[in-house]
């Protein structure tokens, strides 16, 4: 039901008008997912589920005419793939620590944001959105990930304070659950 609830959350979190571009927690979700959730189908669930929703509910508002973002295009699927790649980052965080998760929340939002800007640059997202006509070139593609910078800043500045608040939500959990259990047997 907790998972539920936070997808639920999530997603409608993401459709919020005004928000900061990338300021979201899914990128945060994907590492927390790997890191902590041990039945691996719902680790990759989380953020995929997440992302889905939202994605129906911007195509929903969007095809109402209230919002200008659509939330299905050509090639999404990559996007799926990509947070499917975060989530693989968090199964790499083996220690969660301050550093571990601060390390994987500046490497999964810089990677993203690497791949899925060559991914629309190249043209592996359809013609619709290839490269958002940027040349085919070095230079083309380092144009396109200025077009992206934004996008980017506000995504690990979102993946940063939705993994504190994620990994140092389940930190105080546990931390409580075992100082708990250690009284209860003193």
């Amino acid at each position: 039901m907790t998972m539920v609830v936070l997808i639920v959350i999530a997603a409608l979190y993401r459709i919020i008008p005004g928000r900061p571009w990338g300021f979201a927690p899914q990128i945060a979700m994907a590492l927390f997912g790997g890191a902590v959730i041990k039945d691996k189908r719902w680790a990759f669930a989380l953020p995929i589920f997440s992302m889905f929703l939202s994605d129906l509910l911007y195509q929903g508002l969007y095809s109402a005419g209230l919002s200008p973002i659509y939330g299905f295009y050509d090639g999404q699927w990559l996007n799926y793939c990509l947070f499917a790649l975060i989530v693989i980052i968090g199964f790499a965080i083996k220690k969660i620590n301050v550093v571990n998760v601060l390390v994987a929340s500046v490497a999964a939002p810089t990677i993203f944001f690497l791949l899925s800007n060559f991914i629309t640059w190249s043209g592996m997202m359809g013609q619709q959105l290839r490269g958002l006509n940027r040349p085919f070139t070095f230079q083309g593609f380092l144009t396109a990930l200025a077009d992206g910078l934004l996008f980017y800043k506000g995504s690990l500045e979102g993946t940063l304070f939705f993994s504190t608040i994620l990994f140092g939500g389940y930190y105080l959990l546990t931390k409580n659950n075992t100082a708990a259990v250690k009284t209860a047997h003193a």
